[in-house]
């Protein structure tokens, strides 16, 4: 790992057109190397996928994910969410940081509303903590097959070199890619 890193994870940047000549971006961590991340290694995840989603142009907006949304629920997965969103508002201060968040109230306006109204995170995420390996894969290719993004990745992060892997269902065009990415990460 490079300095200052106590563990590689990974991201997916998730691109399709938004109608308007450009693309809407997401980034999406841990989806493919710790399987149960605790609450510290969450907030290097989140630290690291937040500056891999800058070199792709976005302006990172982390929601830490949870089936919660600001203590709607309970339980221990809910309290590592909460404590790793916590320590990592505390890290990384001039990052747009909150959680725990359910998807619905990450992403969509109007039930920000009503689950987390005075957060500036809800409603307006765009990269996205999962809790586990489980929840970050599943959710990474139900935005690529349903939502019709293009996923590129895992990008391996914490590593001193640029190093990266790809799904065994990948194709062509993505090798190609990831290619590129490494390339452009060197």
């Amino acid at each position: 790992t490079k300095p200052g890193n106590t563990i590689v994870s990974s991201c997916f940047i998730l691109a399709r057109p938004d109608g308007n000549g450009g693309n809407e971006m997401l980034a999406m961590g841990d989806c493919a190397i710790n399987l149960f991340p605790t609450d510290d290694e969450l907030v290097e995840i989140a630290g690291e996928t937040a500056n891999c989603a800058k070199i792709f142009g976005m302006d990172p907006k982390v929601a830490f994910l949870s089936y919660s949304t600001k203590g709607s629920g309970a339980g221990e997965t809910v309290d590592k969410m909460v404590n790793a969103c916590k320590k990592a508002q505390e890290r990384y201060t001039d990052m747009d940081i909150d959680g725990e968040f359910q998807f619905d109230a990450a992403v969509s306006t109007e039930v920000a509303k009503t689950k987390a109204p005075d957060s500036k995170v809800a409603g307006h995420a765009n990269t996205f903590i999962f809790p586990d390996i489980n929840a970050g894969n599943i959710g990474y290719k139900i935005a690529q097959r349903l939502g019709e993004f293009d996923a590129y990745g895992p990008i391996l992060l914490g590593l001193n070199a640029p190093i990266n892997d790809l799904s065994r269902g990948c194709t062509a065009q993505e090798v190609f890619s990831m290619a590129i990415i490494t390339a452009v990460l060197v």
